[in-house]
């Protein structure tokens, strides 16, 4: 347990990025959402291995906050989410995907062998962050991992699908970025206008990548950026 700041306090449960961790930040977290909370207390968000809380420091304090929280923990029990699976196209078509074959290489694997072995994964979507609808999936084994860029591009495309440091992701809009692009998906990640659930995935989400040719994306692109796609395209029942 940790100041983060003056405003907010960061429960801590494990130092690695894994399955068992992450789902003790989010007990943690459905816990509170169920507490009788202490007056000051004004928003929280589970990370990988951690839960930071926000609060106002007139109405409560660090020390107050803390006692809550250390109870809290003893009696919130992880939690795994059954969320749903999603089959996302991506395409690796050579200027949709600039580090495939260093990362093929790092690994001793031909670009086909690479793709063949990243497709076959079922990622679990550990938690949200860096932008709106950003979602890190973890379960990325270290054979296809890399690490980040030395230099960090100063654009990504929308849509990247990249990986690093055992982790996966795709960035829903452009941005600056430093991890290794392996592909590029048609589908929207973000919206905005839905309120009640703007991004696609959420934490609990699992994510499988399925490979499509560059006319399909082509194809998909256009029709998806016109408007004509559904969430629901993307879910699969098992």
């Amino acid at each position: 347990m940790a100041p983060l700041g003056d405003a907010a306090l960061t429960v801590v449960f494990g130092d690695r990025i894994d399955a068992a961790s992450s789902a003790r930040a989010r007990g943690f977290c459905a816990a509170l959402a169920a507490a009788q909370r202490p007056d000051g207390l004004e928003e929280w968000a589970p990370a990988f291995a951690s839960a930071t809380l926000w609060y106002d420091p007139e109405k409560t304090s660090f020390a107050a906050l803390a006692d809550f929280c250390i109870e809290l923990t003893q009696r919130a029990k992880p939690l795994r989410q059954d969320g749903l699976l999603f089959e996302i196209p991506f395409c690796r078509d050579g200027d949709l995907a600039p580090d495939l074959v260093e990362v093929a290489r790092l690994n001793g694997l031909t670009p086909d062998a690479y793709i063949d072995a990243f497709a076959s994964l079922s990622l679990e979507v550990f938690m949200l962050g860096f932008l709106p609808g950003f979602a890190y999936l973890g379960g990325l084994p270290e054979t296809l991992s890399a690490p980040r860029l030395k230099t960090p591009r100063k654009g990504v495309p929308a849509g990247s699908v990249a990986v690093a440091d055992g982790m996966c992701a795709a960035y829903p809009s452009a941005s600056p970025g430093g991890w290794r692009l392996i592909g590029r998906t048609p589908a929207p990640l973000f919206f905005e206008e839905n309120s009640s659930r703007p991004s696609l995935l959420a934490p609990g989400d699992r994510v499988i990548w399925r490979e499509i040719g560059r006319q399909e994306f082509d194809d998909l692109e256009r029709r998806w950026a016109e408007g004509d796609f559904h969430p629901e395209l993307l879910e699969k029942t098992s």
